[in-house]
């Protein structure tokens, strides 16, 4: 029986909507014996949904005195995750953590040594490499049936926070699906500007929340990706309303069709075959039905109602059918001593490719992947 503790923290915007608190329950072989809340305001009856025995207002203190064998962190603030994930491992905890992993490469650096020093896993967040549609798209690409891979067009949400604060919040999304889809990119090319100025060290914009070093209210970053493949990324500041999601998302485009999938609703895998004619004339795109979703032996159902959760929301769905999935294969990685499908190492390397794309805009050249500078582009000298 393996021991969970969660890091549930609810002030100050550090818990989203992604229902990371529940990936554990209902799990076979998982007992939630304790969750922390430094909230003085916190929301007691919303926490004791999670199953757990007993409740901290510190984690380290919970930690500490339950010693778990993992440790769930569900702060959507990067800033915060370098030091909980790092307590977490110095008490020999395994990890299923928010992304992204961290807000720099130094600090990811660090915690992926710390892992291996203590042998212990850590998933990351990065939902899509668990999720059927995702999965699909790329089974699909796998077995050729869109042709030879040719590019890949991926877009944040464009809304109040675009360009460099979406690359950080909504783009380590996009990329890791893209890094999953196509492998590791080799480099990077990239625009960044402020109200059309080229971005400069030491001069940052403020964010509508705490994710680092940030700047830019465009984005236009050109990757390579492996077999020739192009992939672009791109943000610009309020293109759409913030209520408006359709626009987030990631189009595969082959020699015999394209694969695209957008970030709204039930979040469908949609097909085109409309080749050899250029996608941009006469693309016509279909939905692609999905085989059966897996199943978890001895899970039980998820109870939507007991979480006060809605099941006709696609989001509540997509949040906890996937975050159970992920927790799934980070408890089979424990087991089997195997490497989780979302770890730390593949959480990197989305970092690097935001971080690649500030220092590619600061010196106007191609920059290789992986970075050999893994300090912050942004830092003043």
């Amino acid at each position: 029986m393996k021991k969970v503790c969660i890091v549930c923290d609810s002030g100050s915007g550090r818990l989203g909507g992604h229902c990371t608190q529940y990936a554990f329950c209902g799990l076979p072989g998982v007992k939630i014996c304790a969750l922390s809340d430094a909230n003085k305001e916190a929301d007691w009856t919303s926490h004791k949904r999670t199953g757990a025995e007993r409740f901290y207002s510190d984690y380290k203190e919970m930690i500490t005195k339950e010693k778990p064998d993992i440790a769930v962190l569900c702060s959507r603030l990067p800033g915060e995750h370098y030091p909980q994930i790092k307590f977490a491992l110095e008490h020999h905890c395994h990890v299923f953590c928010e992304k992204p992993a961290a807000d720099d490469l130094e600090k990811a650096d660090d915690l992926i040594r710390l892992a291996e020093s203590t042998h212990c896993k850590v998933q990351i967040a990065h939902l899509a490499r668990f999720a059927p549609a995702f999965r699909e798209m790329k089974r699909l690409i796998d077995d050729g049936q869109i042709g030879r891979i040719l590019s890949c067009y991926m877009r944040g949400k464009e809304e109040s926070r675009g360009g460099g604060e979406d690359m950080m919040v909504l783009g380590t999304h996009i990329m890791d699906v893209a890094c999953y889809l196509l492998g590791n990119p080799l480099s990077v090319y990239s625009d960044i500007r402020v109200n059309g100025d080229c971005i400069r060290k030491g001069k940052y914009l403020p964010t509508e929340e705490p994710l680092g070093l940030c700047t830019g209210d465009e984005v236009f970053s050109h990757f390579r990706f492996p077999n020739g493949v192009n992939g672009i990324f791109e943000s610009r500041r309020n293109t759409v309303p913030k209520t408006q999601i359709r626009r987030l998302g990631i189009v595969i485009s082959g020699t015999e069709g394209a694969l695209s999938i957008r970030y709204e609703g039930e979040r469908q895998l949609h097909i085109s075959r409309n080749f050899p004619s250029p996608q941009e004339d006469e693309a016509h795109f279909e939905v692609v039905t999905l085989p059966p979703e897996e199943t978890i032996p001895g899970a039980a159902a998820i109870d939507y109602t007991a979480w006060n959760l809605n099941r006709e929301n696609p989001l509540h769905r997509y949040f906890t059918g996937n975050n159970r999935r992920a927790a799934w294969d980070l408890l089979q990685c424990i087991h089997g001593d195997t490497t989780p499908r979302a770890d730390l190492r593949s959480a990197a390397i989305s970092l690097e490719m935001i971080l690649g794309s500030y220092r590619s805009a600061l010196e106007k050249r191609v920059i290789s992947l992986p970075l050999e500078d893994r300090t912050h582009p942004l830092l003043a000298d």
